[in-house]
């Protein structure tokens, strides 16, 4: 700071003084630790708002509970079979899922959908395969029939598509939790959506690669275990779609 000359006036009763450089205190000086820095709040949103979809898409798809029936369906086929089967069972699911992402909202406008109706079916739809899952069963939308299974045996690559794309990796639930999910807020949401179902399809082509370790080491009860947890976290997912529809609606109504 440079020093500037002051001038001082004297009488009889005061003294003044002028042109003195202001005076910095640095004594009652007190930082604030506590202030949020600028976009830290919208970090931690889209930071939760991606562990929140790939949470919910890890338990509707639930890959280690799938690597056994990934198992089944290709038990008499060569690894690299195996390796030509996931693949294009799991970039089908991929392109799928991102078909519902992107034109989700033109859906719902071409047949007069509107988002609360979709909540509260999508809710309730995730809610029942969770329940199934709970009690340690397989939801029907998700097992193959006898039927499928017997035409995987004839050509080995069909079943790539059905069953294990539609509807046992890319089912009804998890069409309804992508939907879901994409059309709640705008191009980042989307984006996160589709990047967090990407990096799962990734870590489910590893569970159905590695699958036989997974299964030896894991062993039925502890699949079973898994199973319940995941089913839980499913109802619990279309629990909180149905209140967020029910709100929704009554909105709409007002």
């Amino acid at each position: 700071m440079p020093w500037r000359a002051a001038t001082v006036y004297m009488d009889a009763n005061n003294i003044q003084v002028h042109n003195l450089p202001p005076v910095c205190s640095v004594r009652n000086y007190v930082p604030d630790f506590t202030a949020t820095p600028a976009g830290g709040s919208a970090l931690m949103d889209i930071t939760g708002h991606a562990l929140s979809v790939f949470m919910g898409f890890f338990a509707i798809m639930n890959p280690v509970a799938n690597t056994p029936v990934f198992l089944g369906l290709t038990a008499d086929d060569t690894p690299a079979v195996r390796q030509r089967v996931a693949t294009k069972a799991l970039m089908t699911t991929f392109v799928l899922i991102v078909v519902f992402c992107l034109l989700g909202k033109m859906i719902f406008s071409l047949f007069g959908i509107t988002l609360p109706a979709f909540r509260i079916t999508g809710g309730v739809l995730v809610a029942l395969i969770g329940y199934q899952m709970l009690h340690g069963e397989q939801s029907s939308v998700h097992q193959p029939t006898p039927a499928d299974q017997q035409n995987s045996m004839d050509a080995a690559l069909s079943i790539a598509v059905t069953p294990l794309a539609i509807p046992i990796l890319g089912g009804p639930g998890t069409i309804a939790t992508a939907m879901n999910y994409a059309s709640t807020g705008g191009v980042a949401e989307m984006m996160i959506t589709i990047a967090a179902f990407a990096v799962l399809c990734v870590m489910t082509y590893g569970f159905f690669i590695f699958g036989q370790r997974l299964v030896g080491f894991l062993g039925s009860s502890g699949l079973n275990v898994i199973t319940r947890l995941m089913g839980l976290i499913l109802a619990v997912i279309g629990v909180q779609m149905l209140i967020a529809g029910i709100s929704g609606a009554i909105a709409m109504a007002k």
